[in-house]
């Protein structure tokens, strides 16, 4: 997410009512605080946490129930909601993007998925149900053809971790200053030597969303994942496995 380009409110359209959602699973005894966290850095601190993740056991040794969806739109404007760095009460905020990391968990209860959702900067519980998350932090929009509209961009944990790489220039401005302090540790770069693809995930369309069986098939062979829209989104991730080989 870009810091300079992030508002805490204004003149944007209103959610539709929300459905009911379960209780926050807590049967992950892990902190926020023990993750590493860049501020305006989503796309490194998704990174961190996925590796993070598989080190310490929570997610499949390969990270095969993990993915990573970096949430943004033609025009780099997405509304958010329980987002920490808003100054709001309903924490809103609007973003040119975000990144979180769903986890598609391996047993479902009668039906009812209890996936996850990882995001460092919202201030729901940590991780929150799938349904919860979708419910109080994306909102799903009355207005579906505007230029809020959400698109998700959903890459398999695994390819993304081989794939990504960020040079972090996106966060200098023409002088060459940092707008916001980059993380401390080196750039990521990808395991064929790549040095910044940031913008391959961030940039999508309409055009990009495919139908619900074509998504769901290429998301484990498309180094940059799928694009689907709000509406495809929960079927999308119900029909994962809890693991992929």
């Amino acid at each position: 997410m870009d810091g300079g380009r992030a508002a805490a409110g204004g003149a944007y359209p209103s959610p539709v009512a929300a459905p009911p959602h379960p209780a926050a699973l807590s049967n992950t005894p892990v902190d926020a605080s023990s993750f590493i966290h860049t501020p305006f850095y989503c796309e490194e601190n998704i990174y961190m946490l996925c590796k993070e993740l598989i080190r310490i056991g929570v997610a499949d040794p390969m990270g095969t129930d993990l993915y990573v969806v970096f949430i943004s739109n033609e025009e780099k404007k997405v509304p958010l909601w329980h987002q920490k760095a808003s100054n709001s009460d309903e924490g809103f905020i609007c973003w040119d993007y975000h990144v979180i990391c769903a986890q598609v968990k391996a047993k479902r209860n009668k039906g009812e998925v209890l996936d996850l959702v990882w995001d460092l900067d919202s201030d729901l519980p940590f991780p929150s149900p799938f349904s919860q998350y979708v419910s109080d932090a994306i909102q799903p929009l009355a207005f579906g053809d505007s230029i809020y509209r959400r698109l998700f961009r959903v890459v398999h944990a695994p390819l993304f971790l081989q794939s990504f790489a960020s040079d972090r220039s996106h966060m200098k401005n023409p002088a060459g200053n940092w707008i916001q302090l980059p993380p401390k540790y080196d750039p990521i770069m990808a395991a064929d030597g790549t040095t910044n693809n940031l913008n391959e995930y961030i940039a999508m369309s309409v055009e990009d969303v495919a139908d619900l069986e074509s998504v769901v098939n290429d998301v484990y062979s498309n180094k940059h994942g799928v694009v689907v829209n709000e509406t495809i989104l929960p079927r999308f991730f119900a029909r994962l496995p809890g693991s992929h080989p």
